[in-house]
Protein backbone atom coordinates (compact mmCIF):
# COMPACT_ATOMS: atom_id res chain seq x y z
CA UNK A 1 0.00 0.00 0.00
CA UNK A 2 1.44 3.26 -1.14
CA UNK A 3 0.09 6.64 0.62
CA UNK A 4 0.05 10.09 0.20
CA UNK A 5 0.49 12.20 3.48
CA UNK A 6 0.05 15.60 2.80
CA UNK A 7 0.63 17.04 6.40
CA UNK A 8 -1.99 17.97 9.22
CA UNK A 9 -1.68 18.82 12.77
CA UNK A 10 -2.33 15.88 15.65
CA UNK A 11 -4.48 16.52 18.28
CA UNK A 12 -6.23 14.68 20.78
CA UNK A 13 -5.79 11.22 22.94
CA UNK A 14 -4.39 7.77 21.88
CA UNK A 15 -3.70 4.46 23.39
CA UNK A 16 -0.87 2.95 21.81
CA UNK A 17 -0.56 -1.31 21.63
CA UNK A 18 0.71 -2.96 25.22
CA UNK A 19 4.83 -2.87 25.12
CA UNK A 20 5.80 -5.40 22.49
CA UNK A 21 8.82 -6.85 24.68
CA UNK A 22 6.97 -6.87 27.66
CA UNK A 23 4.30 -8.90 26.16
CA UNK A 24 6.60 -11.21 24.37
CA UNK A 25 7.89 -12.23 27.61
CA UNK A 26 4.90 -12.41 29.63
CA UNK A 27 3.70 -14.79 26.93
CA UNK A 28 6.89 -17.32 27.28
CA UNK A 29 6.71 -17.14 30.78
CA UNK A 30 2.69 -17.72 31.24
CA UNK A 31 3.12 -20.73 28.65
CA UNK A 32 5.73 -22.22 30.34
CA UNK A 33 3.96 -21.78 33.92
CA UNK A 34 1.03 -24.01 33.16
CA UNK A 35 0.93 -24.35 29.18
CA UNK A 36 -1.82 -21.52 28.82
CA UNK A 37 -1.43 -19.20 25.62
CA UNK A 38 -3.25 -15.93 26.51
CA UNK A 39 -5.02 -14.04 23.76
CA UNK A 40 -3.05 -10.90 22.76
CA UNK A 41 -2.92 -8.40 19.99
CA UNK A 42 0.11 -6.44 19.44
CA UNK A 43 1.00 -6.57 15.77
CA UNK A 44 2.31 -9.16 13.43
CA UNK A 45 5.56 -10.08 15.90
CA UNK A 46 2.89 -11.06 18.76
CA UNK A 47 0.93 -12.79 16.88
CA UNK A 48 4.18 -14.41 15.26
CA UNK A 49 4.85 -15.68 19.47
CA UNK A 50 1.30 -16.48 19.73
CA UNK A 51 1.39 -18.98 16.45
CA UNK A 52 4.88 -20.53 17.76
CA UNK A 53 3.63 -21.26 21.35
CA UNK A 54 0.25 -22.86 20.10
CA UNK A 55 2.76 -24.79 17.80
CA UNK A 56 5.40 -26.19 20.25
CA UNK A 57 1.82 -27.39 22.33
CA UNK A 58 0.25 -29.05 19.39
CA UNK A 59 4.09 -30.82 18.52
CA UNK A 60 4.12 -29.15 15.45
CA UNK A 61 7.68 -29.61 13.56
CA UNK A 62 7.35 -26.29 11.89
CA UNK A 63 7.00 -23.37 13.39
CA UNK A 64 6.61 -20.10 11.50
CA UNK A 65 7.87 -16.46 13.25
CA UNK A 66 7.22 -14.14 9.95
CA UNK A 67 9.74 -11.39 10.29
CA UNK A 68 9.64 -12.03 14.01
CA UNK A 69 13.54 -11.62 15.30
CA UNK A 70 12.27 -11.96 19.05
CA UNK A 71 9.78 -14.51 18.00
CA UNK A 72 13.07 -16.65 16.90
CA UNK A 73 15.49 -16.09 19.14
CA UNK A 74 13.49 -15.58 22.52
CA UNK A 75 11.68 -19.10 21.47
CA UNK A 76 14.76 -20.65 20.31
CA UNK A 77 16.47 -21.99 23.31
CA UNK A 78 12.94 -22.64 24.96
CA UNK A 79 12.28 -25.33 22.33
CA UNK A 80 15.40 -26.61 22.93
CA UNK A 81 15.20 -26.68 26.55
CA UNK A 82 11.51 -28.55 25.98
CA UNK A 83 13.45 -30.98 24.08
CA UNK A 84 11.87 -30.59 20.42
CA UNK A 85 14.62 -32.23 18.38
CA UNK A 86 13.90 -31.93 14.75
CA UNK A 87 11.76 -28.52 15.21
CA UNK A 88 12.15 -26.13 12.41
CA UNK A 89 11.59 -22.53 12.99
CA UNK A 90 10.67 -20.98 9.80
CA UNK A 91 11.27 -17.35 8.91
CA UNK A 92 11.15 -14.43 6.47
CA UNK A 93 14.01 -14.35 3.90
CA UNK A 94 15.01 -11.34 5.71
CA UNK A 95 15.06 -12.61 9.16
CA UNK A 96 17.25 -15.45 8.05
CA UNK A 97 20.03 -13.49 7.00
CA UNK A 98 19.72 -11.72 10.54
CA UNK A 99 21.77 -13.19 13.50
CA UNK A 100 21.07 -15.87 15.79
CA UNK A 101 24.93 -15.46 17.63
CA UNK A 102 24.94 -18.25 20.15
CA UNK A 103 26.33 -21.58 20.51
CA UNK A 104 23.39 -24.01 20.23
CA UNK A 105 22.34 -27.27 19.21
CA UNK A 106 20.73 -25.92 15.66
CA UNK A 107 21.78 -25.55 11.95
CA UNK A 108 20.47 -23.17 9.39
CA UNK A 109 18.43 -24.49 6.39
CA UNK A 110 17.16 -22.81 3.51
CA UNK A 111 13.90 -23.18 5.43
CA UNK A 112 14.32 -21.79 8.95
CA UNK A 113 16.61 -22.75 11.93
CA UNK A 114 16.19 -26.54 13.30
CA UNK A 115 16.90 -27.57 16.85
CA UNK A 116 19.05 -30.66 16.46
CA UNK A 117 19.91 -31.19 20.07
CA UNK A 118 18.23 -30.78 23.38
CA UNK A 119 19.00 -27.55 25.52
CA UNK A 120 21.81 -29.08 28.15
CA UNK A 121 23.03 -26.68 31.57
CA UNK A 122 26.47 -26.05 31.54
CA UNK A 123 28.24 -22.34 30.85
CA UNK A 124 27.45 -20.65 27.47
CA UNK A 125 29.68 -18.23 26.33
CA UNK A 126 28.67 -15.80 23.86
CA UNK A 127 28.68 -12.40 22.46
CA UNK A 128 26.26 -9.68 23.62
CA UNK A 129 27.20 -7.00 20.87
CA UNK A 130 24.59 -7.77 17.90
CA UNK A 131 21.24 -8.64 20.08
CA UNK A 132 20.39 -9.15 23.16
CA UNK A 133 17.54 -11.35 22.36
CA UNK A 134 19.11 -14.56 22.04
CA UNK A 135 20.58 -14.02 25.58
CA UNK A 136 16.96 -13.36 27.07
CA UNK A 137 15.94 -16.52 25.41
CA UNK A 138 18.85 -18.47 27.29
CA UNK A 139 17.51 -16.58 30.54
CA UNK A 140 14.05 -17.65 30.07
CA UNK A 141 14.94 -21.44 28.89
CA UNK A 142 17.89 -22.17 31.37
CA UNK A 143 15.86 -22.58 34.80
CA UNK A 144 13.83 -25.69 32.76
CA UNK A 145 16.47 -27.66 32.94
CA UNK A 146 17.68 -30.06 35.54
CA UNK A 147 21.12 -28.69 36.17
CA UNK A 148 22.56 -24.86 37.03
CA UNK A 149 23.90 -22.74 34.18
CA UNK A 150 25.98 -19.59 33.69
CA UNK A 151 26.11 -17.38 30.78
CA UNK A 152 29.42 -15.51 29.99
CA UNK A 153 28.79 -12.60 28.05
CA UNK A 154 32.15 -12.25 25.91
CA UNK A 155 31.69 -8.47 24.40
CA UNK A 156 29.73 -5.62 26.15
CA UNK A 157 26.21 -6.41 26.31
CA UNK A 158 23.76 -4.09 23.80
CA UNK A 159 20.23 -3.52 24.79
CA UNK A 160 20.67 -3.96 28.38
CA UNK A 161 17.54 -2.98 29.33
CA UNK A 162 15.89 -5.50 27.75
CA UNK A 163 17.93 -8.28 29.52
CA UNK A 164 17.03 -6.37 33.01
CA UNK A 165 13.38 -6.74 31.68
CA UNK A 166 13.48 -10.19 30.91
CA UNK A 167 14.96 -11.03 34.34
CA UNK A 168 12.58 -9.12 36.26
CA UNK A 169 9.76 -10.44 34.32
CA UNK A 170 10.97 -14.19 35.25
CA UNK A 171 11.21 -12.85 38.71
CA UNK A 172 7.81 -11.90 38.65
CA UNK A 173 6.81 -15.71 37.66
CA UNK A 174 9.19 -17.22 40.45
CA UNK A 175 12.03 -17.94 38.45
CA UNK A 176 15.56 -16.30 39.32
CA UNK A 177 18.87 -15.58 37.51
CA UNK A 178 21.51 -13.41 38.88
CA UNK A 179 23.28 -11.29 37.10
CA UNK A 180 27.13 -11.00 38.16
CA UNK A 181 30.12 -9.03 36.81
CA UNK A 182 30.00 -11.76 33.31
CA UNK A 183 26.73 -12.16 32.74
CA UNK A 184 24.77 -14.38 34.78
CA UNK A 185 23.87 -17.42 37.21
CA UNK A 186 20.72 -19.51 36.36
CA UNK A 187 19.92 -22.70 38.94
CA UNK A 188 18.13 -25.42 37.25
CA UNK A 189 14.97 -26.86 38.65
CA UNK A 190 12.77 -23.78 38.55
CA UNK A 191 9.31 -23.76 38.25
CA UNK A 192 7.63 -20.84 36.31
CA UNK A 193 4.02 -19.32 37.65
CA UNK A 194 1.64 -17.55 36.51
CA UNK A 195 1.53 -13.71 37.18
CA UNK A 196 -1.04 -11.26 35.58
CA UNK A 197 -0.09 -9.66 31.98
CA UNK A 198 0.96 -5.60 32.97
CA UNK A 199 -1.07 -3.42 30.81
CA UNK A 200 1.41 -0.57 30.36
CA UNK A 201 2.20 0.63 26.79
CA UNK A 202 4.53 0.84 24.67
CA UNK A 203 7.68 3.36 25.02
CA UNK A 204 8.54 2.78 21.64
CA UNK A 205 5.68 3.42 19.67
CA UNK A 206 4.49 6.21 22.38
CA UNK A 207 7.84 7.84 21.59
CA UNK A 208 6.18 9.28 18.17
CA UNK A 209 3.79 11.24 20.11
CA UNK A 210 6.02 12.67 22.93
CA UNK A 211 8.51 13.44 20.29
CA UNK A 212 6.03 15.17 18.05
CA UNK A 213 4.77 16.95 21.17
CA UNK A 214 8.55 18.52 21.78
CA UNK A 215 8.51 19.58 17.96
CA UNK A 216 5.00 21.36 18.31
CA UNK A 217 6.13 23.05 21.55
CA UNK A 218 3.03 21.97 23.30
CA UNK A 219 1.29 18.63 24.58
CA UNK A 220 -0.90 18.26 21.66
CA UNK A 221 -1.44 14.28 21.65
CA UNK A 222 -1.39 12.44 25.12
CA UNK A 223 -0.96 8.59 25.29
CA UNK A 224 -3.34 7.55 27.87
CA UNK A 225 -1.61 4.28 28.85
CA UNK A 226 1.93 4.74 29.59
CA UNK A 227 3.77 3.71 32.54
CA UNK A 228 6.56 5.42 34.92
CA UNK A 229 8.78 4.34 36.04
CA UNK A 230 9.04 1.66 33.26
CA UNK A 231 10.92 -1.68 32.69
CA UNK A 232 11.36 -0.38 28.85
CA UNK A 233 14.67 1.35 28.22
CA UNK A 234 12.43 3.32 25.37
CA UNK A 235 10.82 5.23 28.57
CA UNK A 236 14.11 7.33 28.31
CA UNK A 237 12.60 9.24 25.23
CA UNK A 238 11.27 11.90 27.63
CA UNK A 239 14.68 12.56 29.00
CA UNK A 240 16.10 13.37 25.58
CA UNK A 241 13.21 15.24 24.38
CA UNK A 242 13.46 17.66 27.48
CA UNK A 243 17.40 18.03 26.32
CA UNK A 244 18.54 16.43 23.34
CA UNK A 245 22.23 16.01 23.78
CA UNK A 246 24.93 16.61 21.47
CA UNK A 247 25.72 12.90 21.78
CA UNK A 248 23.23 9.89 22.04
CA UNK A 249 24.51 7.05 22.18
CA UNK A 250 21.65 4.05 21.26
CA UNK A 251 23.11 0.44 22.51
CA UNK A 252 20.75 0.52 25.16
CA UNK A 253 17.57 2.19 23.43
CA UNK A 254 18.48 0.83 19.46
CA UNK A 255 14.30 1.74 18.91
CA UNK A 256 14.11 5.51 19.67
CA UNK A 257 16.89 6.52 17.05
CA UNK A 258 14.34 7.20 14.21
CA UNK A 259 12.26 9.58 16.12
CA UNK A 260 14.87 10.82 18.32
CA UNK A 261 16.52 11.12 14.58
CA UNK A 262 13.73 13.16 13.72
CA UNK A 263 14.06 15.61 16.47
CA UNK A 264 17.56 16.01 15.56
CA UNK A 265 16.54 16.72 11.76
CA UNK A 266 14.44 19.51 12.99
CA UNK A 267 16.43 21.31 15.70
CA UNK A 268 18.03 23.97 13.43
CA UNK A 269 21.20 25.02 14.44
CA UNK A 270 22.31 22.27 16.18
CA UNK A 271 24.22 18.96 15.41
CA UNK A 272 23.22 16.00 16.76
CA UNK A 273 25.78 12.76 16.82
CA UNK A 274 24.47 9.52 17.17
CA UNK A 275 26.73 6.57 18.04
CA UNK A 276 27.32 2.60 19.02
CA UNK A 277 24.07 1.28 16.39
CA UNK A 278 26.22 -0.32 13.81
CA UNK A 279 23.99 -3.37 15.11
CA UNK A 280 20.50 -1.68 14.05
CA UNK A 281 21.97 -2.36 10.32
CA UNK A 282 20.50 -5.64 10.81
CA UNK A 283 17.08 -4.75 11.66
CA UNK A 284 13.91 -5.24 9.61
CA UNK A 285 16.14 -2.64 7.20
CA UNK A 286 19.53 -1.47 7.72
CA UNK A 287 18.20 1.11 10.06
CA UNK A 288 20.61 3.69 9.53
CA UNK A 289 20.97 4.02 6.25
CA UNK A 290 17.50 4.13 5.27
CA UNK A 291 16.61 7.16 8.25
CA UNK A 292 19.76 9.09 6.68
CA UNK A 293 18.37 8.46 2.77
CA UNK A 294 15.08 9.05 4.28
CA UNK A 295 15.64 12.65 5.86
CA UNK A 296 17.92 13.42 3.54
CA UNK A 297 15.37 12.96 0.76
CA UNK A 298 13.28 15.15 2.40
CA UNK A 299 15.68 17.83 2.65
CA UNK A 300 17.54 16.74 5.84
CA UNK A 301 21.19 17.22 6.47
CA UNK A 302 22.05 13.65 8.15
CA UNK A 303 25.22 12.12 7.24
CA UNK A 304 25.82 8.53 7.86
CA UNK A 305 28.65 7.03 9.83
CA UNK A 306 29.83 3.48 10.44
CA UNK A 307 27.96 2.78 14.04
CA UNK A 308 25.81 5.88 13.95
CA UNK A 309 24.38 9.33 12.50
CA UNK A 310 25.79 12.92 12.37
CA UNK A 311 21.83 15.26 12.28
CA UNK A 312 22.31 18.81 11.24
CA UNK A 313 18.96 20.32 11.99
CA UNK A 314 17.09 22.36 9.43
CA UNK A 315 13.79 24.13 10.13
CA UNK A 316 11.50 22.30 7.51
CA UNK A 317 10.80 19.22 5.44
CA UNK A 318 9.98 19.62 1.55
CA UNK A 319 7.67 16.71 0.01
CA UNK A 320 9.31 13.68 -1.30
CA UNK A 321 8.84 9.97 -2.32
CA UNK A 322 10.43 7.72 0.47
CA UNK A 323 10.15 4.29 0.76
CA UNK A 324 9.40 2.34 4.07
CA UNK A 325 11.55 -0.37 2.65
CA UNK A 326 9.35 -3.04 5.01
CA UNK A 327 10.33 -1.28 8.11
CA UNK A 328 7.81 -0.09 10.36
CA UNK A 329 9.72 2.50 12.07
CA UNK A 330 10.40 4.39 8.96
CA UNK A 331 6.93 4.40 7.34
CA UNK A 332 5.77 5.71 11.12
CA UNK A 333 9.10 8.09 10.63
CA UNK A 334 7.52 9.42 7.04
CA UNK A 335 4.29 9.70 8.82
CA UNK A 336 5.66 12.29 11.19
CA UNK A 337 7.86 13.74 9.08
CA UNK A 338 5.12 14.71 6.96
CA UNK A 339 3.66 16.51 9.67
CA UNK A 340 6.31 19.13 9.17
CA UNK A 341 7.15 19.13 5.42
CA UNK A 342 5.76 22.36 2.43
CA UNK A 343 4.73 19.51 0.38
CA UNK A 344 3.08 15.88 0.53
CA UNK A 345 5.43 13.50 1.50
CA UNK A 346 4.40 10.04 -0.68
CA UNK A 347 5.09 6.55 1.50
CA UNK A 348 5.75 3.29 -0.53
CA UNK A 349 4.62 0.39 1.31
CA UNK A 350 2.70 2.22 4.18
CA UNK A 351 0.81 -1.00 5.84
CA UNK A 352 4.35 -2.56 7.11
CA UNK A 353 2.92 -0.71 10.71
CA UNK A 354 1.38 -3.56 11.34
CA UNK A 355 4.73 -5.35 12.72
CA UNK A 356 4.15 -3.41 15.78
CA UNK A 357 1.42 -1.00 15.67
CA UNK A 358 -2.04 -2.13 13.84
CA UNK A 359 -3.50 0.35 14.18
CA UNK A 360 -0.69 3.88 13.32
CA UNK A 361 -3.06 4.78 10.54
CA UNK A 362 -6.16 4.75 12.05
CA UNK A 363 -5.21 6.74 15.26
CA UNK A 364 -2.90 8.92 12.78
CA UNK A 365 -5.95 10.10 10.74
CA UNK A 366 -8.25 10.33 13.80
CA UNK A 367 -6.19 12.60 15.90
CA UNK A 368 -5.74 14.90 12.13
CA UNK A 369 -2.88 13.67 9.75
CA UNK A 370 -3.80 13.05 6.28
CA UNK A 371 -3.48 10.73 4.36
CA UNK A 372 -4.76 9.29 0.80
CA UNK A 373 -4.25 5.45 -0.14
CA UNK A 374 -2.86 5.62 -3.77
CA UNK A 375 -2.39 1.45 -4.62
CA UNK A 376 -3.26 -1.22 -2.66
Amino acid sequence: MNVLLPGGQLNGHVTVPQSKSLLHRHLICRFLADGLIEEASGGDDIAATVSVLRGLRAGETTLSCGKSGATLRLLLPVAMALGKVGVTFSCDPQLLRRPVPAPLPMEKTAAGWRVTGPLTPGRYALAADETSQVISGLLLALPLLDGDSEIVLTTPAISRPYLAMTVKTMARCGVTATETPTGYRVPGGQRYRAAPMSPEGDWSAAAWYVVYNALRGEDAVAVDNLALPSLQGDSAVMNYVNRLPENVTLSDTPDLLPPLALLAALSPGKTTRFTGGAFLRGKESDRLAATAAMLNSLGGSVEETADGLTVTGVSRFRGSVVDSRGDHRMAMLAAFAALFATGPVTLEDAACVTKSYPLFWEDYTRLGGKREVLAP
